[in-house]
């Protein structure tokens, strides 16, 4: 039958060849790719939580792969694989490596001169590696937990709650966070830090 999809707003479409990389044939909804994506990803979170990151190894093209991979892995043949496909959001897909050097150029300089406040660099940091839409999928919960993943190893604080809801369904507080997002866009990452430890 194949993967039927049905997207809400802020989602970023698969084409037929990123849904061809499905890895458990049974699945044939966005309800029951959901469910086994967030098993998936609850795995990778436990894995960050028993790790020891050091700033030189976070802020690496490989550690943003490895990330994404083991978030999907279980799911998708081409996690922590680039996007091969230029989508709603993100620019040429043939940049997305040279836009992730820059971030991460950024980000090192961020950390070491103390540009902005701890909560802020990391919520910066999310917005952009978003922005760059380096995956075909998967990109929000990636970018989150790389913000976490800061604040929890360079600078040993709590991570962020993120409206204390999970993001990836329909919901007033996903709402809230797509708008944060597209006022951060603007140039306003206020509304975007308010919401993560809201």
């Amino acid at each position: 039958m194949g993967l039927e999809m049905e997207y809400i707003d802020g989602q970023t479409p698969l084409d037929e060849e990123e849904k061809e990389g499905l890895l458990i044939a049974s699945i044939t909804t966005r309800g029951e790719l959901d469910e086994f994506e967030q098993l998936n990803i609850q795995k990778a979170v436990k894995w960050t939580l028993t790790q020891r990151f050091k700033q030189e190894n976070i802020f690496t093209e490989n550690f943003i792969k490895l990330l994404h991979k083991r978030m999907l892995d279980d799911v998708w043949a081409w996690a922590g694989s680039f996007r091969r496909s230029n989508k709603n959001i993100g620019g040429d897909w043939t940049k997305v490596g040279i836009d992730l050097k820059n971030l991460l150029d950024d980000v090192n300089y961020w950390v070491e001169n103390e540009t902005y406040p701890q909560d802020e660099l990391a919520i910066r940091f999310k917005h952009r590696l978003v922005n760059i839409h380096c995956f075909p999928n998967g990109n929000g919960r990636h970018s989150r937990l790389m913000a976490d993943i800061i604040m929890s190893s360079i600078y040993k604080k709590p991570v962020f709650t993120w409206g204390k809801e999970n993001l990836v369904g329909k919901s007033k507080t996903r709402e809230q966070y797509i708008s944060a997002i597209r006022l951060g866009d603007k140039g306003d990452i206020a509304p975007l830090i308010e919401f993560a430890r809201n």
